[in-house]
């Protein structure tokens, strides 16, 4: 029977004996890892426990048939949820990077947990539609956490790919030849080789200089020459990047690796795709990966446009404020400040979806610590660990004291049946590119607090009757203000841009009542009015972020008056009067 460590059941019985409730504690940690297994369980129960707030729904299915599942959170009784802004949160899109998941988890897990107990989360359940996909990548979760790997490796969509050109499929990965579930590298002893062993460190090892003995030779990760073709290694799983597979932009194999033969090639990816396509509401798009710690935005490559300047002031809001909320890590531009990616999600997104999107890579390799304070340090005092201040040293010195050693091998012995006598060992695969288990309760909450800022910052459109005068028989000029007091506003300008989606509508409209003339009231003092020639009782608006649009009618008739506004992105209103 499949253990379940989540669940804690409590049963009530009525009086003759027979099961009359179910109680379901939902008790997730978030000071470990889930695998794909676990984490799909937790969704469920999470939505077991919360039904009221939420809807399990099958995306579709990987290429190893594994399901994909999205969780939306939202208040039914505020509306159904394709009339609230969306926020979409995804995560593990490449296989390794399996904190991403966890942070997924994290924000739906502290939405439902403090719904109705904590102010500010219960106003955005109410106010925005959730849709979290936890792990894009199921396939490669699955494989990171049952397969031997190292911390970099099975990224991919698990597509077969004859990466070595010999008609065979996938057929030499990395083996694990000490069975101790993790991939290392191998080194042998040899006076010839490009290293030596670091004076300080014994685990460690450094290049020689010109003149130098060589002490050791590098043979790459653990492998065997599986086909005897004469290389080790060099014919894993995949290689299909789920990151540069998306529709748009999207430049082939030659261009930029793991492209794929055509864009959405990816099942998986495909049925994401048509998720997102079927919620056009979508306004905020957040996407976790790791490593680095930055929050990255489009563009994605140098040719494509810079975002319009009403973007890029909610992009430098937002992205300062997330800044904030996650001490070290950095708001910057993809092509500019990190390097130009082809067919990437934000792309897309950002440009079909209509939303604006942020990649956040998580953890910092430079927080595993192991160091005195430099503030504390007298003048002139020597440091203890003098000659031994290097990354690597640091890294090291944080496994032996802080982690009790957990996140590197030793180096062992081993008889390898090409290279005979060499040795094991180096950093396990939840190291490097992963937070010690530890370290993952601030990581989590801290993204995921990030994105929730971003939710309290969705377009939240007020409308109000601000004017209406009789200014002759039967005339009456009306003045209707719509305002938001949010940074985003009710469509992104990149949208009108491209002329991807429609703007939103306002109408006025009556049984007994003609509209003579609208448009946008520019100053209200001096009636300056920008009359729309034709049809004026349908105006096509875009409420700004922390602004305000007020528009003048000029209304002949008697009796009721509707005045309705429409958004993709922003929730309707409505305004009743009478003339």
């Amino acid at each position: 029977m499949k253990k379940s460590f989540i669940l804690l059941f409590a049963f009530g019985l009525t009086i003759s004996g027979y099961l009359s409730a179910q109680e379901i504690e939902v008790s997730l940690r978030f000071d470990r890892y889930y695998n794909y297994d676990q984490l799909v369980e937790a969704m469920q129960v999470l939505h077991q426990k919360y039904p009221e707030l939420t809807s399990l729904d099958l995306v579709g299915y990987s290429e190893e048939l594994r399901a994909i599942y999205a969780l939306t959170i939202t208040n039914p009784n505020t509306g159904d949820h394709l009339s609230k802004p969306g926020v979409y949160v995804d995560g593990n899109i490449h296989g390794n990077e399996v904190q991403a998941g966890e942070v997924c988890l994290y924000l739906a897990n502290r939405l439902l947990t403090r719904y109705g107990e904590n102010e500010q989360i219960t106003s955005l359940v109410d106010k925005n539609s959730f849709y979290i996909i936890p792990i894009v990548n199921v396939d490669g979760r699955y494989h990171f956490f049952e397969d031997a790997n190292t911390s970099s490796s099975n990224r991919s969509i698990r597509r077969p790919k004859d990466d070595d050109k010999d008609g065979l499929f996938d057929e030499d990965p990395y083996d694990d030849l000490d069975g101790d579930g993790n991939i290392c590298n191998m080194r042998k002893r040899d006076p010839n080789g490009t290293h030596r062993t670091d004076p300080y460190d014994p685990r460690l090892m450094v290049r020689v200089e010109p003149g130098e003995k060589g002490e050791w030779i590098l043979l790459g990760r653990e492998g065997i020459d599986n086909d005897g073709d004469g290389s080790i290694n060099e014919d894993t799983e995949g290689y299909l990047d789920p990151n540069r597979n998306w529709g748009y932009n999207w430049a082939p194999n030659y261009v930029q690796r793991g492209a794929g033969y055509y864009p959405l090639s990816g099942t998986g990816l495909k049925a994401i795709a048509n998720y997102l396509l079927d919620r056009p509401n979508v306004i905020v798009v957040w996407a976790f990966h790791n490593a680095g710690g930055m929050f990255l935005r489009g563009p994605s490559t140098k040719d494509e446009q810079e975002f319009p300047s009403g973007d890029l002031s909610v992009y430098d809001y937002l992205g300062d404020n997330s800044e904030m909320i996650t001490p070290g890590y950095e708001y910057l531009v993809l092509w500019k400040d990190l390097y130009a990616t082809y067919g990437d999600f934000t792309g897309f997104t950002s440009n079909i979806i209509g939303s604006y999107g942020f990649v956040g890579e998580l953890f910092q390799s430079s927080s595993e610590t192991y160091s005195l304070n430099e503030d504390l340090k007298k003048p002139g005092e020597r440091n203890r660990d003098q000659g031994k201040e290097d990354s690597n040293h640091q890294r090291m010195q944080f496994n032996d004291h802080v982690v009790q050693g957990e996140l590197y091998k030793p180096w062992t012995t081993f008889n390898h049946p090409l290279y005979g006598d060499i040795e094991i060992g180096g950093w396990t695969k939840m190291s490097s590119r992963l937070p010690h288990t530890f370290m993952l309760q601030d990581l989590v909450h801290r993204n995921a607090s990030a994105v929730i800022f971003s939710a309290g910052q969705t377009p939240e459109i007020k409308m109000e009757l601000i004017g209406k005068e009789l200014i002759g028989k039967d005339l009456y000029q009306v003045r209707v203000r719509l305002s938001n007091e949010h940074a985003i506003p009710s469509l992104t300008y990149q949208s009108i841009k491209n002329k991807s989606h429609r703007k939103d509508i306002l109408k006025v409209s009556g049984p007994s009542i003609h509209v003579a003339a609208g448009g946008e009231l520019k100053d209200a003092h001096m009636n300056q009015v920008l009359y729309k020639e034709h049809k004026s009782q349908v105006q096509f608006i875009q409420i700004p972020g922390f602004g305000k649009l007020e528009y003048q009618f000029l209304i002949s008739g008697k009796g009721s008056v509707t005045v309705d506004y429409s958004s993709e992105k922003a929730k309707d209103q409505k305004l009743e009067f009478n003339l």
